[in-house]
């Protein structure tokens, strides 16, 4: 499973842990992501989205149907 939101398509950065010494490593930056089953009410069924806490905030500001008419126009949903 990818660590990528289905709703704002956001997936883990890159970058560096700088020590004291300014000595750089790579290191990931994850993505907050919760595995989550919302109802869908104008299609009558349960759906399971893999949602970013921002996902989830756009899904309680512009309802989830908006939401996931948004997601699909941009290319992310993989359904």
């Amino acid at each position: 499973m990818a660590k990528i939101c289905q709703i704002t398509g956001k997936r883990a950065m890159v970058g560096n842990n700088v020590s004291h010494s300014n000595t750089k490593t790579k290191r990931k930056f994850n993505v907050n992501l919760f595995k989550r089953k919302l109802y869908w009410v104008e299609e009558e069924c349960w759906i399971s989205l893999n949602v970013s806490a921002a996902g989830l905030r756009t899904i309680n500001k512009i309802g989830l149907n908006a939401a996931l008419k948004k997601a699909a126009d941009k290319g992310y949903l993989n359904a």
